[in-house]
């Protein structure tokens, strides 16, 4: 079976899930009130140094001082702090350009480098560094140095900066490559025009989560990329035909009458992805646990007792708990340091499956990660490169009743259920009203910030909505009820 990716859009969000051989792996929205901003450039002004800590506060024009270490310092292509210290270059009130690195996540500002990279499908663009260089998943020695030559026969053409060869470049014609290091080079001289006519703030965005997905995505075992969007349809096309013309075959309008990722079963994965529990076929189970400092995954037998020895059950569960963590891991978006308690085991060749395991699983992962051997207590510590929000912290938030042990789904996130909840029910049934069942916060939401939309929707399915607040409710409860 071949990959898929489903894409939702609704006007206050996106979502792009990863569909590999039936099963859901990966998932990415995007809403309008916080559109993703890594990658994106900005010319800002330093508000604190401290050099303490070897780093810097920048106010790039975002809600709170975005956090530049030393590391992501550079003066002249090189990044001289390590040896001399951060306070020896930055002063306060000094104007700097840079990239967001990780979003703002939690109670912390972005993260944002120095080290400015432009990416497009085949290569990123380093105008600070004359390097070239290669994607680590480029394992043929042939074809690296193929793609080298092509590159450094590029640069021999006096343009300027480094660069790297994508994962995508494999197998793709010297020609294709060229133009995208040409289109690369004209995209960084407009950015340098902005640079120069702008006194602060936003100087780049990369694209819509829709394009990124073309860009950032696409591999040649996908065989389909469905949107229900017909404006966001014609985008990707025309972009694609621009600068991935082999993909825009691909790329289908949805136009069924049941939502696209009720079809193919991506909403249920969704809601299952936020709770805490994950069971396992066998019968055992996984449970999930974000802090601010590091995810715990503990592993269950449950109820699973096996058929044979005890050392064969606990490996059997620990196998299978291996495979469903990293598909979590990558579904939930779990960032820094995870610990995944497996149940113990003795057999030292068990350990290494285990470990083989939970490796071929992550090895489809888009994030860099790196992990340790089996511990004498059956930890494995593992950590994920984190730039974005987790999924939980995306959709959910700390349940006030109870006192942060737990969480809930937003009334963001509750409206925009009930949104796609009306659209099902317009489509299957004859109503002329429907009544919305729903807690105080998610109805005032709903009437106060979402009215625009709700307004546009109601216009849309040609149907009365009537709203009822319902003291008994949550604010992730709600009913839509034909009248």
């Amino acid at each position: 079976m071949s990959d898929e990716i489903f894409i939702n859009v609704t006007p206050p969000e996106t979502r792009v899930a990863m569909v590999e051989n039936g099963v859901l792996q990966d998932i990415n929205l995007e809403r309008k009130h916080r559109l993703d901003m890594v990658g994106n450039v900005y010319k800002g002004e330093v508000r604190r140094v401290m050099p303490g800590i070897q780093a810097a506060f920048v106010d790039i024009g975002l809600e709170r001082a975005a956090f530049l270490h030393a590391f992501d310092v550079t003066v002249d292509g090189v990044s001289p702090c390590e040896e001399k210290g951060i306070e020896k270059f930055l002063r306060d009130g000094q104007i700097l350009v840079v990239q967001v690195s990780k979003e703002p996540i939690s109670s912390k500002g972005a993260r944002i480098t120095m080290n400015l990279s432009i990416s497009s499908r085949y290569q990123v663009f380093l105008p600070f560094s004359e390097k070239l260089a290669l994607s680590q998943q480029l394992e043929d020695e042939e074809e690296r140095e193929r793609l080298l030559v092509c590159m450094q026969a590029f640069k021999d053409q006096s343009y300027l900066g480094g660069y790297i060869a994508r994962t995508a470049c494999e197998g793709v014609a010297e020609e294709r490559i060229r133009s995208d290091m040409l289109f690369l080079n004209k995209l960084w001289e407009e950015i340098k025009g902005k640079i120069d006519g702008t006194s602060s703030g936003l100087i780049y965005e990369d694209l819509p989560l829709t394009l990124r997905v073309l860009r950032d995505w696409y591999q040649s075992s996908v065989s389909v990329i469905k949107i229900d969007s017909k404006e966001n349809f014609e985008q990707m096309v025309a972009f694609s035909h621009k600068f991935m013309p082999d993909v825009e075959p691909l790329i289908e309008l949805y136009t069924g009458t049941r939502p696209l990722f009720d079809v193919y079963d991506v909403e249920s994965e969704i809601h299952k992805a936020l709770e805490r529990k994950v069971s396992l076929k066998s019968g055992g189970y996984l449970v999930f646990d974000q802090t601010e400092a590091m995810t715990t995954i503990d592993v269950n037998t449950g109820s699973f007792l096996g058929k044979s020895s005890v050392e064969q059950t606990i490996f059997k569960t620990n196998m299978e708990a291996a495979q469903t963590t990293a598909r979590q891991v990558r579904l939930r978006n779990l960032g820094g340091i995870i610990i995944i308690d497996f149940i113990d085991m003795t057999n030292e060749s068990h350990k290494e499956s285990v470990l083989l395991a939970l490796e071929k699983a992550l090895a489809k992962d888009h994030a860099r990660y790196t992990i340790s051997n089996v511990s004498q207590l059956g930890l494995v510590e593992m950590t994920r490169k984190r730039t974005r929000e987790s999924l939980e912290r995306l959709m959910c938030e700390p349940c006030s009743m109870c006192s942060g042990r737990g969480t809930l789904r937003t009334p963001e996130t509750t409206c925009y259920e009930i949104f796609r909840e009306i659209m099902r029910d317009a489509r299957q049934y004859e109503a002329k009203e429907l009544l919305v069942l729903a807690s105080n916060e998610v109805v005032e939401r709903l009437l106060d910030e979402e009215s625009t939309t709700l307004a546009n929707l109601a216009a849309f399915v040609e149907i009365k909505i009537r709203f009822r607040v319902e003291s008994g409710y949550t604010q992730e409860q709600y009913d839509v009820v034909l009248v």
